[in-house]
């Protein structure tokens, strides 16, 4: 037994080469065997092998690397080269698989970081186009006021993508009766964070700055989860009483309430002068077509009323 070799979920998702995000996915469909060891997940190395024999014969695993790009490649891509796609929503692999399609002699590659990274990473030149999600306390709005400040003397573009309901992840009946963000503090309250930067963690620390309270009182305020779909996933195992995330990844992850805060605003950041380029071309007509509208909003917990409109130009 002690010659048994397992792996954690991120070192599975960098042999595999594809987001840990995708690594729980594939655990909680029943298709990669796992296994708890107190409060972590463990894969052991022969269940890895058996599902990555099984995945060469139904072709699941992207053959693309998916996770830190910018160390793989050089500081600035070629537009003519490929477009390196910065979010973790699942819409954005269904609007990847249309620019596939569309664009077949493009590579469309994909990095799973949040919406301050990824706006770090257009500033560079690592990224060619980001989501974002960040809600600025003091004017009330979405992306914008971000997108100004942290694209220094760049001129962007921020087109939406979709709507989306943010909101607490509880236990079904919600037992701790958690309603409003200063239930948080609660010393009987178990709380499970997202990581600095991500949208969900900006609007937990800007709605504490609000109301003049630190949320460094919040109980496991450091403890820390980097998607949406492992905090919904660790209040269904009862690792939490609470943790913060959009609709959606309730609606996948059984045994957990979801009780909405806020309707947020989930865009797309691009340069304005890569606007005229095919990709991007093919990018707004996608965006704007009835058929991706429609696919995205059968997927339920997308509002897609403002699809493609041009939220702002700086």
């Amino acid at each position: 037994m002690s010659d048994t070799v397992s792996y954690t979920p991120e070192e599975v998702a960098r042999i595999l080469k594809i987001s840990r995000f995708t690594v729980y996915e594939f655990i909680k469909r029943g298709e990669l065997t796992a296994y708890h060891i107190g409060r972590k997940l463990r894969i052991e190395a022969t269940d890895l092998e058996i599902f990555m024999k099984n995945a060469k014969g139904a072709n699941q695993i992207p053959p693309q690397p998916t996770q830190h790009i910018e160390q793989l490649m050089s500081p600035s891509l070629p537009s003519q080269d490929g477009l390196i796609i910065y979010g973790q929503d699942a819409t954005l692999d269904v609007l990847t698989r249309h620019l596939e399609k569309k664009m077949p002699h493009v590579r469309f590659l994909r990095s799973y970081n949040g919406s301050m990274d990824g706006l770090i990473a257009l500033y560079r030149g690592t990224a060619n186009l980001i989501t974002t999600h960040l809600w600025d306390g003091d004017t009330g709005e979405y992306n914008t006021p971000y997108v100004r400040h942290l694209l220094p003397g760049q001129r962007a573009l921020i087109i939406n993508l979709v709507y989306r309901q943010e909101g607490f992840y509880v236990a079904p009946g919600n037992p701790k009766n958690i309603k409003d963000w200063p239930d948080l503090l609660r010393s009987d309250i178990r709380f499970i964070n997202r990581e600095r930067g991500s949208g969900a963690r900006v609007l937990l620390d800007e709605k504490f700055r609000k109301l003049n309270l630190d949320p460094r009182g919040i109980p496991n305020y450091n403890q820390e989860e980097t998607s949406h779909l492992a905090i919904a996933s660790s209040v269904a195992r009862g690792e939490a009483d609470v943790g913060l995330g959009i609709e959606k990844a309730a609606m996948q992850v059984q045994n957990i309430e979801f009780i909405p805060l806020q309707k947020e605003r989930y865009d797309l950041v691009m340069l304005r002068h890569d606007l005229e380029k095919p990709h991007f071309q093919a990018l707004l007509s996608i965006l704007r077509s009835p058929a991706f509208r429609n696919e995205i909003a059968g997927m339920g917990g997308y509002d897609v009323s403002r699809m493609g409109d041009i939220m702002a130009e700086l």
